[in-house]
């Protein structure tokens, strides 16, 4: 009877697609574990391929390269070193699985199948994966091993299956994305598990950005007994031995690392920068491009990529108007300087003139309105379009998501780009971030140390300065009372009634969600960006453009 088993968890960063390059990640982990002596080595959901996978998962080539890709991974378990659970699609009996294989002695040695798939918020298993049924564990090294996938320790069945069955240890591949309110969730969630079954668990997830989605790794294991055994690090690759004991009250894990797992604001930072950062590194660009206009949400754009990429990859300009102050102009070129970043100004004097004269003929005698503000916004997308042209640099926007919210952001100007770290920030927490930032420089990021956001940027009241002495306020409430509004209908699809009750005036409300609604096409075509809460646009939240209802209360 085995008494002793050693465990290695890879919490790694896959790349969706790169079947080859995942492949390399995890033979080399695998090495890593076998030199510590380790008897098994398990790898997070879908690893092979990347999670999510989308819709490429049904795309015949990409399964056979799957898997052939398992069956060199199975060749190389012949030496006898660590066996393997790793996560891949494959085929079974000619349905489409999400499935973790076990992988020993250079053969296939099990398979299990996720039974229940999601389908809501970032997730749409249904679509391209047919659910298993009810498992049970492996054998693996004379221990019975229960390994249930991600979303199937969401409901009770799957691990009650598992526990009847005779597992002793339940180790869970999740592909977990990252929410501010996430880690909390998955420890009680777990403890649930425990509490039902009496079996020790390890939750391994995977870490980087995918997309819009970010996941923040912050693996662990619970014994029986509902204590912590390991907790692993959030926002890096690593792999951990754990080692466990057979006992006369079952398999317990011994304590090992103990992570502190960072919380609020800096938890919200890390995921921006690793979001950014995945993005740019895995689409190949060699750096970003953004217009520096002065105020905060651009600063602090700023700031995210050259933590997340080294200020020498980042390339700032000033676009500067006849309605940019002298002020904001200075700020710009101080926050770049703080940064350490490339830094140009492109007055845009002579373009936006070239855009009047063209359309003077067609507006004759018509009134100066929000058309030819918009002219000035649209202009400066063409500029950084065509710097990112001329040097494959990936253009960042900068809107945050109280603007995004409202429609107060310009089609084709200030949200024309590839990507948007603050998307699914509200400007309220913009300032807070831009001032912990200050104060704060976390170990995995590039940038320098000190204050790199001028602190006048971040008391100035915002403006778009678009128009002589332009106020944000001047068209939308203030951040505060906009923000708490935009809580209620996003985050929380509160009726009207609801808010006003909160001490909000019913017609603020009102135009609040008007403006909402009809912003919906505006954000269609916006760049995507890290996704941070549970109802983000895009992938949560999915209302139609096309839309007559208002809530009547």
């Amino acid at each position: 009877m085995t008494n002793k088993l050693r465990i290695a968890l890879a919490q790694l960063n896959p790349t969706v697609g790169d079947i080859a390059g995942n492949l390399k990640k995890a033979l080399k982990a695998r090495r890593e574990a076998a030199m510590s002596g380790a008897d098994l080595i398990v790898f997070s959901e879908l690893f092979l391929v990347g999670y999510p996978p989308e819709d490429l998962v049904l795309k015949p080539a990409f399964q056979r390269a799957a898997a052939e890709a398992i069956a060199e991974f199975a060749r190389e378990t012949a030496d006898g070193g660590p066996g393997v659970l790793i996560g891949t699609p494959w085929l079974r009996d000619g349905k489409l699985m999400n499935a973790v294989l076990y992988l020993d002695a250079g053969e296939i040695r099990g398979e299990t199948f996720k039974v229940h798939l999601p389908n809501y918020g970032v997730f749409d298993e249904p679509r391209v994966f047919r659910s298993g049924n009810p498992p049970g564990p492996f054998n693996i090294r004379g221990v019975r091993i229960g390994v249930p996938v991600c979303e199937d320790i969401w409901l009770t069945d799957v691990v009650e299956c598992l526990q009847e069955t005779g597992a002793e240890i339940l180790l869970v591949p999740n592909g977990s994305p990252y929410d501010a309110s996430k880690f909390d969730a998955r420890t009680q969630l777990v403890l649930a598990r425990i509490r039902e079954s009496g079996l020790p668990l390890a939750y391994l997830n995977q870490i980087g950005g995918q997309d819009e989605v970010v996941f923040d790794g912050a693996s662990f294991v619970i014994n029986a007994d509902y204590k912590l055994a390991v907790q692993m690090k959030a926002w890096v690759e690593q792999v951990t031995i754990t080692d466990w004991s057979r006992t006369d009250n079952g398999w317990v894990c011994a304590p090992a690392e103990m992570a502190l797992v960072e919380e609020g604001l800096e938890s919200v930072y890390l995921a921006l920068v690793q979001g950014l950062r995945d993005y740019a590194v895995k689409n190949r660009f060699p750096g970003v491009v953004l217009g520096l206009s002065g105020g905060i949400d651009s600063a602090l754009v700023a700031a995210i990529a050259a933590d997340a990429l080294g200020p020498d990859k980042v390339h700032c300009i000033m676009l500067p108007y006849r309605y940019t102050s002298d002020i904001s102009i200075t700020d710009a070129e101080a926050c770049a300087k703080a940064l350490g970043v490339c830094y140009d100004t492109i007055p845009i004097e002579d373009p936006v003139a070239g855009f009047t004269s063209a359309l003077g003929p067609l507006f004759e005698g018509t009134q100066s309105d929000t058309t030819e503000e918009n002219l000035q916004s649209r202009t400066r997308g063409v500029i950084l379009m065509a710097v990112s042209n001329k040097f494959g640099a990936l253009v960042l926007t900068t809107g945050n998501k109280s603007e995004v919210s409202a429609g107060y952001a310009t089609l084709y100007g200030d949200m024309n780009g590839g990507f948007n770290p603050i998307k699914d920030i509200y400007k309220m927490q913009v300032f807070a971030l831009s001032r912990w930032r200050n104060i704060n420089k976390p170990a995995s990021c590039l940038g320098n140390t000190g204050e790199v956001i001028p602190d006048r940027i971040i008391t100035r009241p915002p403006s778009a300065e678009l128009r002589p002495d332009q106020k944000d306020e001047d068209s939308l409430p203030p951040y505060e009372m906009l923000d708490a509004i935009l809580e209620g209908l996003v985050e929380k699809e509160m009726s009207i009634r609801d808010i006003v009750a909160m001490g909000y005036d019913r017609t603020v409300v009102k135009r609040i969600e008007h403006l909402l609604y009809i912003s919906e096409y505006k954000r269609r075509q916006s760049a995507p960006g890290v996704k941070i809460t549970a109802r983000n646009f895009g992938r949560d939240r999915r209302y139609p453009i096309t839309n007559g209802f208002r809530d009547a209360d």
